[in-house]
């Protein structure tokens, strides 16, 4: 756990380092409102071939694609934010069949009602799945174990926002939380105490969410979102999801990205897991 740990250090001294920038400046800027939009490309290609190798090795073929968007309505009474994630990619070496290497599919709005400098309500929804099927290859043979929409999570939450720094915001509030699956009830949406089977599984409680967008350099950005959610039955039931990406653009079109991600979901396993990339790709900045 000494990543997360460090990580988290390094996030605290960027935000200490924005507050006393920030504070030296003296002329406020100019507020400017209507619709700030941004939809990000980036594709990520590798592949080796050999024959008659005599050193050995495997012939690989793998790509990702990533798509991001937010369309941001900035108005004098309210802000109303969409952002959306879609990221696929496929993985083949030597002789074995294509996998899957990356799969997501997100979408979220937030609406949020200006009463106050700081300190605003507001209301969210938001959704997540998969596009393609998912399969265990520790079994032989491979067992499916998830699908698109199976299972798929969508939120709805209300509650108060805090926005201390322009890079930095976080909000806190009752969610609603729905599960709901297909042909994989199991472990997404079951209830093991039950007799019966659900394919869908309600869950009531809190909710904190931070996000951190913070331009280190001119050529370096770091986002971090960190999502807390807890049905109000015991510290070791509360989900964490903590997502974080660094982002060096090298050229006009050449983009460096590491990316990880914590998870933790008792229902799913009573381990943390983890997810991480280092990917090296052509980007594209569309709006």
């Amino acid at each position: 756990m000494k990543s997360p740990v460090l990580f988290l250090r390094v996030l605290a001294s960027i935000v200490v380092v924005h507050c006393s920038l920030s504070g030296q400046e003296g002329d406020k800027k100019t507020l400017e409102y209507g619709w700030r939009k941004q939809f990000i490309g980036g594709l990520n290609l590798t592949q080796t071939s050999f024959d008659n190798w005599t050193q050995g090795g495997e012939n690989t073929l793998s790509w990702q694609l990533h798509l991001t968007g937010e369309f941001v309505r900035d108005q004098e009474k309210f802000i109303w934010a969409q952002t959306g994630r879609i990221s696929f990619g496929n993985t083949k070496v030597g002789g074995t069949e294509i996998r899957k290497s990356v799969d997501e599919f997100r979408l979220e709005s937030v609406f949020t009602y200006k009463i106050g400098a700081n300190v605003n309500p507001y209301v969210a929804v938001s959704g997540e799945t998969q596009l393609a099927a998912g399969f265990d290859y520790t079994q032989d043979p491979k067992v499916q174990v998830s699908d698109f929409m199976d299972p798929g999570y969508f939120t709805q939450s209300v509650g108060v926002g805090y926005a201390p720094l322009e890079v930095l915001k976080t909000r806190l509030g009752l969610r609603l939380k729905e599960t709901t699956t297909r042909n994989f009830p199991v472990p997404y949406a079951d209830d093991p105490a039950t007799p019966e089977v659900e394919n869908t599984r309600i869950e009531f409680g809190v909710e904190s969410v931070s996000d951190l967008k913070q331009q280190v350099s001119e050529n370096i950005l770091v986002t971090s979102k960190l999502e807390l959610f807890s049905n109000l039955d015991g510290i070791d039931e509360t989900d964490v999801k903590w997502e974080n990406v660094f982002s060096a653009q090298v050229s006009r079109f050449i983009a460096v990205n590491l990316y990880f991600k914590v998870f933790y979901d008792k229902d799913l396993s009573t381990k943390r897991q983890w997810n991480q990339g280092l990917t090296l790709g052509l980007t594209y900045r569309i709006l």
